[in-house]
């Protein structure tokens, strides 16, 4: 049975940092695309940054790049988002997302 498991979300300051993580159980997150998605309130989902499955390549929305960094290791099958420079906008629940699999989400907060 695959599980993808987000953890590290809260409630942050703005400017501050949090580094969410995706524990993935059943599924190799080395062998496959790993996205991490996010879903403000009210709204769409948005696609965030992407890591593909050789581990080479990141890609990253413009509205986080230069302040988040997509991760992973493999050694702990866990797949990281560290968020840097947050902003209320950046307000979300957050998916950790590969192939048909989706995480239950955790939820960021920047608020002062």
């Amino acid at each position: 049975q695959v599980q993808l498991v987000e953890s590290g979300g809260g409630l942050v300051q703005p400017g501050g940092s949090l580094r969410l993580s995706c524990a993935a159980s059943g599924f190799t997150v080395s062998r496959y695309w790993m996205y991490w998605v996010r879903q403000a309130p009210g709204k769409g989902l948005e696609w965030v940054s992407s890591l593909k499955s050789d581990g080479g390549s990141t890609y990253y929305a413009d509205s986080v790049k230069g302040r988040f960094t997509i991760s992973r290791d493999n050694a702990k099958n866990t797949l990281y988002l560290q968020m840097n420079s947050l902003k209320p906008e950046d307000t979300a629940l957050y998916y950790c997302q590969s192939t048909e699999y989706w995480g239950q989400g955790t939820q960021v907060t920047v608020s002062s």
